[in-house]
């Protein structure tokens, strides 16, 4: 049985392993096409009447002209989403919108936008700045120090895969801005810098200082703006006093030497960690004479070999051929051990400190500079959006700016645009034999795989269901052992005594036989006392 489960699982593992392989390399490997054109004033009415009549072919008779073949892939048509409902910021590239600034009250603030990093992305950004409302903002004179209030957006370099979400909150007793980062996601955000697929992203900050990041409308980091910014929204309340410094007698040490310890008489520190072996024997046949290299006899000094500027010629070593057979060449000397009476040198053993006081701190005193703002989530209002880019790769997509305070408008919205671009990019993938063959073209070394992953099961049902020992059990093996065997089905033995007795009594009538349950219980007691159980074992 275990040798069964064993089979079924190595042929489980290899199967799936196989899918998992050819999926994700298939991915890693599609062609770097770019994304399809995504108009903004498509007509949806013709796209229409060619599906209306699609379905009447379908329902009817197949057109004379029309060869047979697979039926077509679903063509998803793409529309520029319309802003409704309550929004303060739309731009689908068709038509944009900036009704009014963003001002941080009771309601939420979600930020959404699309990214496409159609040819992959090496090391750069994609995030948006919500730029801050101040009375010099100059759009025209945008650079990196222009005033912000959030930044948000992907960005990646090398290795280094981040969503950032960092907004400057305002000292509320110096006035000076300083910006707080939020912890980094603890999910894997690899796939979405490298799939080369339109992504929807998405920050929500509610007024109880709650915020959420979202990919694709899931949730991949969410935090409180008090707790899990770095550095913290309010500063500590005290600190180490900058003023404070460690006295010259304070003493950290937790173990010293013991002052009283003295070094034994017999400890000598001279001796070395090992001498030569006073029992070892040269070996017969070693050769004192011969050296283990000696001059190649057969070298020639070069034609172009000058004394006078390269000196005088001496033949290449190589080794000698008479060292090859015996034990050893040149001078003789015993192997080193290790010295029994190595003590090393003396140290005195370590005791605790009798005036150990301790790992020395500087003292708390207030902080200075201590607030506390319990309302962080009002930021300074911003009236803009900038897309502040620095990247190593090209055509990096933007689509479909939206800004609002109401959950169920931004996913009216994402639905409209975004949920139709994902609906045209799940229907041009290929399926998974596709993929698995496409891969194998690009990376033949996977047939190697696909004939493993086939061959090895085969040959483990060959050897599951052509082989195996079978058991014979012989009567004779039964009497040949010593060891305890299972009991004698002892009803079926009980019922053969019980019809013995009925033919023995109707064979003879005028004897005077014993009780039929007597002769029953003296054969129950026969059969018990010969039963295996009862059979004490042998001494060999």
């Amino acid at each position: 049985m275990e040798l069964k489960v064993r089979y079924v699982l190595l042929l489980a593992v290899g199967l799936w392993s196989t899918l998992l392989l050819t999926t994700v390399t298939a991915h890693q490997e599609e062609e770097d096409e770019p994304i399809m054109e995504m108009g903004g004033d498509m007509d949806v009415e013709d796209e229409m009447e060619e599906l209306d009549h699609g379905e009447e072919l379908l329902d009817g008779e197949v057109e004379a002209d029309m060869p047979p073949g697979p039926p077509p892939v679903p063509k998803v048509t793409y529309k520029a989403p319309e802003p409704t409902g309550e929004h303060f910021f739309a731009e689908s590239f068709d038509m944009g919108t900036l009704d009014r600034p963003f001002i941080f009250d009771t309601k939420p603030l979600i930020v959404q936008y699309e990214v496409n990093f159609q040819q992959g992305i090496d090391c750069g950004g994609a995030y948006v700045k919500l730029l801050s409302q101040t009375p010099d903002l100059n759009l025209d004179e945008f650079v990196d120090k222009t005033p912000y209030t959030i930044m948000f957006g992907p960005d990646k370099c090398g290795e280094d895969y981040k969503l950032h979400f960092i907004f400057r909150h305002k000292n509320p007793k110096t006035g000076e801005y300083e910006e707080k980062h939020a912890k980094k996601p603890d999910s894997d955000l690899r796939t979405y810098y490298t799939d080369k697929k339109t992504h929807l992203y998405t920050l929500v900050v509610n007024p109880d200082n709650s915020f959420e990041v979202l990919v694709d409308q899931a949730v991949v980091n969410s935090g409180n703006l008090l707790t899990d910014m770095t550095p913290p929204i309010n500063p500590a309340a005290e600190i180490e006093d900058p003023d404070d410094h460690k006295p010259e007698d304070w003493d950290e040490r937790p173990k010293i030497q013991d002052p009283d310890a003295v070094k034994p008489e017999d400890w000598d520190e001279d001796a070395p960690k090992q001498i030569p072996d006073e029992d070892a024997v040269k070996p017969d046949g070693w050769l004192d004479d011969e050296s283990e290299y000696t001059s190649d006899p057969d070298a020639v000094k070069p034609e172009d070999w000058d004394e006078d500027m390269d000196g005088e010629w001496e033949a290449p070593q190589v080794p000698n051929a008479l060292c090859e057979t015996a034990p050893g060449c040149g001078a003789w000397q015993r192997p080193m051990i290790d010295n029994p009476s190595y003590k090393g040198k003396w140290k005195a053993p370590m005791i605790d400190n009798p005036n150990y006081q301790g790992v020395w701190k500087p003292r708390k005193i207030a902080n200075p500079a201590f607030f506390e703002d319990l309302h962080p989530f009002r930021m300074t209002p911003f009236n803009a959006v900038g897309l502040e880019l620095w990247s190593m790769s090209s055509d990096i997509f933007f689509d479909n700016f939206f800004i609002t305070n109401e959950r169920h408008t931004a996913d009216r919205w994402a639905n409209d645009g975004w949920g139709l671009k994902k609906a045209a990019e799940g229907a041009a993938e290929p399926g998974l034999v596709n993929q698995m063959m496409t891969a194998a073209d690009e990376r033949p070394w996977l047939w190697v795989v696909y004939v493993l992953t086939v061959a090895v099961p085969l040959v483990l049902i060959i050897v599951f269901c052509c082989t195996g020992k079978k058991t014979a059990a012989a009567a004779a093996d039964y009497k040949k052992t010593d060891e305890p065997q299972p009991d004698v089905k002892e009803e079926e033995v009980v019922e053969k005594a019980e019809a013995d007795q009925v033919k023995e009594e109707k064979s003879q009538p005028g004897k005077n036989s014993p009780s039929p349950f007597r002769s029953l219980q003296k054969q129950e007691d026969d059969l018990l006392r010969r039963s295996p159980r009862n059979r004490k074992l042998r001494k060999d």
